[in-house]
């Protein structure tokens, strides 16, 4: 399984980017794609999840302004992220959760300027 990530980038204060992800290889049809966001010298959080069946979750820093969604024909996980703050840098992993096991993108910066 490979997952390939794009999409990150520097934006100011109140701006937006949007993140895709391509999954690739075998794997089982019902899984979980996702975002987690890693800071400098902190751990990997969640940021939102997406299950096959369409179930969401979102980190509750990030509701209300980030907006995850999958296309299940290209395996492909997208977020659109807007209204982003300084506390939305870092760099974001994309993850595929299948069977009790996750796949981990290579990461994309998001640096939000202030």
């Amino acid at each position: 399984v490979q997952l390939q990530a794009s999409g990150g980038g520097l934006v100011q204060v109140g701006g937006s980017l949007r993140l895709s992800c391509a999954a690739s290889g075998s794997f089982f049809r019902i899984n979980t794609l996702g975002w987690y966001r890693q800071g400098t010298g902190s751990q990997r959080d969640l940021v939102a999840t997406v299950g096959s069946g369409g179930t969401i979750n979102y980190a509750d820093s990030v509701k209300g302004r980030f907006t995850i969604s999958r296309d299940s024909a290209k395996n492909t996980v997208y977020l659109q992220m807007s209204s982003l703050k300084p506390e939305d840098t870092g760099v974001y992993y994309c993850a595929l959760s299948v069977l009790k096991q996750r796949f981990w993108g290579q990461g994309t910066q998001v640096t939000v300027s202030s």
